[in-house]
This record gives C-alpha cells, structure tokens and sequence, in this order.
C-alpha cells in the first residue's frame, strides 16, 4: 500500500526593505533595524527571506515612498531575487499608507506588507488562547479600517438605492468600513466577557495575599527561558521574535518561603503598532497590577539601551506608575566575555535595582531571587528591625549577601571585624542564619 503523503505549501519568497530616514528621530543603526526586520519575517514559517537591504530616504514620496530611481533599482532586486525566481512579497520596516501600498504593488508586481500589518501576522499566527485571538482580530480590523481609505478602486463604486429616498446611494467603501466597525463592536463586547473572567480570577488571587511579579522586556530578551527556570513551567521559549503571545502565570515559592505569582507577558518591540498596545492593554493591565516589576534586558544586544528605551516608553503609555519597583534584570551574560560578565556582576553588586543574570546556565539566579523577595518585603511594608552586627573581615560572603540584600545602613572597619548597622526584617534575618 502506498504511504500517504503530505503536501506543503511552498514558503512565500519575501524580499525585506528598511527605510532609513536618516532624521534626528532615528536612535537605531539601519543595519541592526535591518535584522530585526528580518528577524520579525523568519518569525513567520510561511515566509522565506530570499533578499534584504536598507534604502536610504531623503524625503518620502507622498504616493510612492521612494524616488523614481530607487523604486526602478528595488524592483530589479525584487525581481533577480532567488536566483532570478523574483519575490512574491515585499516586506517594508515602516509605516506605509494605504495609496503609497497600493502603487508599489503595481509597480513591482509584488504584494506589499508593511510593518504593522507584518507584526499582526505574526500575532495572529501565535494567538493561543481565546482572549489572545480575539485581541488580534480586533487589532487586524482597526488596522484594515485605515487600509479602506482611497486604498481600492473597486470600492468607490455606488451600491444603488431603492429609489424611495433622493441622493447617492451608499459607496462601496462606506458599507465595508461599516461592517468592520459592527464586526469591531461585537469583539469588544466578546472581549469584554472574557476580560470580565480573567478580573474576577485577577480578584481570586487577591484574596490569596501572593503578591504578583511581572516579567517585562523587548521580545527575545529571554523573559520565557527565565519563567521556565523559575517556575518549571513549559512555556515555548525560542531564539525567535513574539515566540510566545499569551500571558503566563504561575505560583512559585522564593528561597525565604514567600509564595509569590510570575507573570509572563508579551514581549516589546520598537515601533509596536498602536492598535496592538489598545488590543493588549487588557492583557498587560497584569503589569499595572504587579507588585514588583522584572525588566528582563538581552545585555548582550549592542542596542539593549535603546531597547530599554522602547520597554520604558510603551509602560509609561500603559500608565504604569514610577513608584511600581522595578528590577533591571540584565540576562544573557553568558554570550559576553568572562571579563564582560565578571564587571557586570561587580557593576550589579554596587547598583541598587539592577541583577545580571544568566537564564540558559542559572548564573545570578540566587542573587536574583533574594533581590526579589528583599524588594517585596520593602514595597509590602513587612516590619523591620534595626540591629547591630559584627562579621569576621574575612566573612565576605555573607557580608556581600546583606549589601545586595539592600539591609547595611553603615559599616565600620574595627579590630574584632567588621561593624554593620542593618535594617531588616525577620525573614531576611532568618535567611542569613541559614547561610
């Protein structure tokens, strides 16, 4: 008997363009934007890159983008793309109107994707859960709604009226944006009883006093790998852009016996669309909520700054508050050098509200977690003692474990060691009797 077999549709061939601007606005290097962009293209299984380049802009064209000489050169890059096969997509890293979308296409004779509509593909090939997809379809409307505006030809034609009533008959155009915005009404409606679900566990929990600790970071920092770690958890933790979407959650015990929620959400990115921020803001209120705040930062990344950058500008628009605490969790220490890696642990011991860590080998997880839980007893208000102690000068270890425990209010050399003014509080006291 024959063996059945399975059939695949081929990878669509996409050809991937970075506009650099080159304006004042512009933090990021065209060519590490360049990768990301291409990064954002592998996420998707049914595309295959076959081509990539930055364009530089001096000024966009209003209904092409790009000059004449360069729309000509990008289109004999598209079509020699694949050992002369062409492109059957354009992939372009940046806004792109709907007029501007529809000219290049038949220019190139190519399907044009720009930013936006890239990264809702991509979230919806990952939505899992019910509150995920229908946060991405709500997301994908709003954005189609903009791509009706003068985007279609075919949808400027009249539909006719009966003939009761004078005047023009509805367009095209206006009946498809008024079925998206009913279509639109009744997601926010479906979305509103599964958001009403998750509130009313969101009050479960608060009558279990486990505070809750939200993982935050750009996507691919590794906040799924450092979950997984803490938690045992089996979240899909890949080398990949958006490799999970749907928040996780899960309860876990630190190392002084304080139980305490993790929360994984979603991973940021530069330039993330704004519809996307207005669909997930359900999702991510479990930031606004969170009594402690972990930052996970890839310090690894030559632009982890700007990075940095974009995780603070999206948390200030989801109207997270300053006094939140909130520990800069440097991860990935292992792709640096030894000598790179041994500063950052030094830097990290000295600056308060930092951890470098390492969530593929473990490195720094036991500074991380007591970090944590001494900054859980400080926003939780636990009472604390103020105490007079004497380590040996050769006590380093312990001596090093109350500075990052934040607990040394002074400290003076004297003959018998090492005198140390401490505030803290009796679970930190009972930890470091067990050390």
């Amino acid at each position: 008997m024959a063996e059945a077999t399975e059939t695949r549709e081929a990878p669509t061939r996409a050809y991937v363009i970075h506009p650099d601007l080159g304006n004042d606005r512009t933090r990021r290097s065209p060519d590490l934007a360049l990768e990301e962009a291409i990064a954002l293209a592998h996420a998707l299984p049914a595309i295959e890159v076959v081509g990539a380049e930055v364009s530089k802009l001096r000024k966009p064209d209003a209904g092409m983008l790009f000059s004449k000489g360069k729309r000509e050169e990008i289109g004999e890059h598209v079509k020699a793309a694949a050992g002369g096969e062409g492109a059957e997509l354009v992939l372009i890293d940046g806004p792109v109107t709907p007029v501007q979308q529809r000219n290049l296409e038949k220019a190139w004779g190519v399907k044009i994707l720009d930013r936006t509509g890239l990264i809702l593909e991509i979230f919806a090939d990952r939505a899992q859960t019910r509150e995920g997809v229908l946060q991405v379809e709500l997301a994908a409307l709003a954005y189609q709604r903009t791509r009706l505006v003068r985007a279609w030809t075919h949808l400027e034609r009249q539909r006719g009226g009966l003939g009761f009533v004078g005047g023009p008959g509805e367009t095209q155009i206006e009946a498809d944006r008024r079925a998206i915005d009913e279509q639109m009404v009744r997601l926010r409606r479906q979305l509103e009883r599964v958001v009403k679900t998750r509130e009313l566990h969101r009050k479960a929990r608060a009558k279990v006093p486990y505070p809750i600790v939200a993982l935050v970071g750009y996507t691919n920092a590794g906040k799924s790998t450092l979950f997984n770690l803490l938690t045992g958890a089996e979240v899909m933790a890949k080398d990949q852009l958006f490799a999970t979407l749907d928040p996780t959650m899960r309860q876990m015990t630190l190392p002084g016996g304080r139980r305490v929620i993790l929360s994984d959400t979603v991973g940021f990115i530069s330039d993330l669309p704004h519809e996307l921020v207005a669909a997930f803001r359900a999702t991510l209120e479990e930031v606004l909520a969170a009594d402690l705040i972990l930052h996970v930062r890839d310090i690894s990344h030559p632009e982890t700054e700007e990075q940095a950058g974009d995780v603070g500008e999206i948390l200030d628009s989801l109207g997270v508050e300053d006094d939140v605490p909130l520990i800069e969790v440097w991860n990935k220490i292992d792709a640096l050098s030894a000598e790179t890696r041994a500063a950052l642990r030094r830097a990290d011991a000295r600056t308060e509200g930092v951890q470098a860590i390492s969530a593929l080998t473990g490195e720094g997880i036991d500074d991380l977690l007591a970090a944590v839980d001494a900054r859980l007893a400080e926003a939780l208000d636990e009472p604390r003692l103020e105490e007079a102690l004497v380590l040996d000068h050769a006590d380093g270890r312990r001596r090093a474990w109350l500075h990052r425990q934040g607990v040394v209010v002074t400290e003076e050399p004297g003959e018998d060691g090492v005198r140390l003014s401490l505030r803290w509080t009796e679970r930190q006291k009972a930890q470091f009797a067990a050390l």
